[in-house]
């Protein structure tokens, strides 16, 4: 996808790209409360059952130089289709089966009007503010070991 396409894609399209990217970061323990908490157990088939396999992680030095295959990864994905045809589709990181197979029915119902907010209430924003409350406690560690470097200058 080019940067152009990215900016043409429709608002539709990027919320559920956040959604998703919502769900794949959060970890396993709470997508399961926030999945229990919400209390809706929907019919659906799995299209294609939670399976493990192997991604290739690239990088780049300095983030701009020529791009190399540093390492693989483990992900899990998942398929399912709710009884009115939506498809729900749940990646992430690692080898828990089940997670993406809520990650998946938490899309498939986000994709419906009528689960919409309560999805967006009562799932995606507490994992995205504890994502966040995370990521904070994060940066405040590396901060408090941030070394500034300078040069003293001899008197000549």
């Amino acid at each position: 996808m080019t940067a152009s396409s990215l900016k043409e894609q429709s608002p539709e399209i990027a919320a559920r790209q956040s959604a998703m990217g919502i769900l794949a970061k959060a970890s396993a323990q709470d997508l399961a409360e926030t999945w229990k908490n919400l209390s809706l157990e929907p019919n659906y088939t799995v299209i294609r059952p939670a399976e493990i396999g192997l991604v290739m992680v690239r990088g780049r030095a300095g983030g701009t130089g020529a791009p190399f295959n540093m390492c693989e990864a483990t992900v899990t994905r998942c398929v399912i289709a709710l009884d009115d045809g939506t498809t729900g589709f749940g990646q992430a990181l690692g080898r828990d089966k089940q997670k993406v197979l809520q990650a998946a029915l938490v899309d498939a119902l986000w994709q419906q009007s009528e689960h919409r907010d309560l999805i967006e209430t009562k799932v995606l924003q507490p994992l995205a503010s504890t994502q966040e409350q995370a990521e904070n406690e994060t940066r405040a560690e590396v901060a408090a070991t941030k070394v500034d470097f300078f040069t003293m200058v001899r008197g000549e």
